[in-house]
């Protein structure tokens, strides 16, 4: 199983196009994201994005958050644990909190899954998206599932 790690920040005039405009940063705003569950197969391969085909069906664990309020401090966040038999993935988010509460929040939850499995994590890595609202902002973070039939 191949998969990407990505994040992106942004402002918008709308909160459907500030979340838009963090895709596109985060260079996942040409295809549809499909949000799934938080299991990988063994042995997770992370790989750099490579460039998808506009309007592919795209599987990912996403993490988001969009507001409208000047001066919010949004933090998004996702968490990989990969391990030989299997691989979990979480995401969290927040806004006006300390980022290494959320951070340290998505790394327990992935642990936790991850020993509730008996498995041992091989590899942790930690994506985080930070941005402060000037007008309307959004923040994500997302696990992209790399498949062939949605690569360029």
């Amino acid at each position: 199983m191949r998969i990407a790690i990505v994040s992106g920040v942004s402002e918008g005039p709308t909160e459907l196009n500030a979340f838009d405009n963090a895709l596109y940063e985060a260079e996942i705003g040409d295809v549809n994201l499909i949000k799934v569950s938080s299991m990988l197969g063994a042995n997770a391969k992370v790989e750099k994005l490579p460039k998808l085909k506009a309007g592919s069906m795209v599987n990912c664990v996403l993490s988001s958050l969009t507001s409208e309020k000047k001066g919010d401090e949004l933090i998004a966040c996702v968490a990989v644990a990969i391990g030989e038999e299997l691989g979990c993935v979480v995401e969290a988010n927040g806004s006006n909190r300390n980022p290494e509460e959320i951070k340290n929040e998505a790394i327990e939850m992935v642990k936790y899954m991850m020993d509730k499995r008996n498995v041992k994590i091989k590899e942790l890595i930690v994506e985080e998206a930070h941005h402060t609202v000037k007008e309307i902002g959004s923040a994500i973070a997302a696990v992209i599932y790399i498949t062939d039939d949605i690569l360029e």
